[in-house]
């Protein structure tokens, strides 16, 4: 079958040449994609997991947040309020009115942090998406230049025969099956990898929500003002 493809491809036109080396190149690159974000996403998982466990059983924020790895999403969504209360506690303001405003900017910091964790951790499934919707169309647009050829050929040697006509079906059927080759794969992983990124989310907002508790439970400025 691989045999009957590179004849194909290397007996065909120009176009359908060009074609199928797209096909090719988005069919390496989408593989790629889905070898690394496959296991990193599942390493990504098991961090966030571990770092909630951990810090839902630590002692206070100051140690939970020592303890944790700087290089996990989890430390990071953390970090970002932990730098907006820093930020909170040195301004020149009264602690009644930092009382008011301390659970709220956290709570904002905290919905910043997870949103650019899940960005960055979800950068390259653009790829997917991409080879998803672009290569069907690729491979469509190879049948019907296949078929315009095997008419051409048809009209210019004024015969039905199948020789006159093959090459351009056989090229047609071939940018099918290559652009359905790439599109299935990328689709299939692409809604996987959506699936794991929906989990660490959760995890996420779940460690944003018990941050934000501990932070009022554990913090006495910000509760100063009877309102928090």
């Amino acid at each position: 079958m691989t045999e009957i493809f590179l004849r194909v491809m290397l007996e065909s036109g120009f176009v359908i040449q060009l074609t199928m080396f797209l096909l090719v190149g988005m069919s390496v690159l989408s593989w790629t994609v889905v070898f690394t974000k496959y296991f990193s996403l599942r390493r990504i998982t098991r961090e966030c997991d571990g770092e909630y466990e951990a810090f839902q059983q630590s002692g206070d924020i100051a140690g939970a947040m020592k303890n944790m790895s700087q290089s996990t999403a989890v430390y990071q969504v953390g970090h970002f309020a932990l730098r907006e209360l820093r930020q909170l506690e040195k301004a020149d303001l009264s602690p009644g009115v930092k009382g008011r405003l301390a659970i709220d900017n956290v709570r904002r910091a905290l919905r910043q942090g997870v949103s650019v964790e899940l960005n960055t951790i979800g950068k390259s499934l653009v790829v997917l998406s991409t080879c998803t919707n672009i290569a069907p169309f690729l491979g469509l647009f190879g049948t019907v230049w296949g078929i315009m050829r095997a008419f051409h050929d048809l009209g210019m040697m004024k015969s039905a025969s199948l020789i006159v006509v093959g090459p351009g079906i056989a090229e047609a059927l071939a940018t099918t099956v290559f652009g359905l080759a790439v599109a299935i794969p990328s689709a299939v992983f692409y809604n996987m990898f959506v699936g794991m990124m929906a989990g660490i989310e959760t995890t996420l907002v779940n460690f944003a929500s018990a941050f934000l508790n501990r932070i009022q439970r554990e913090l006495a400025w910000t509760a100063e003002n009877g309102d928090i």
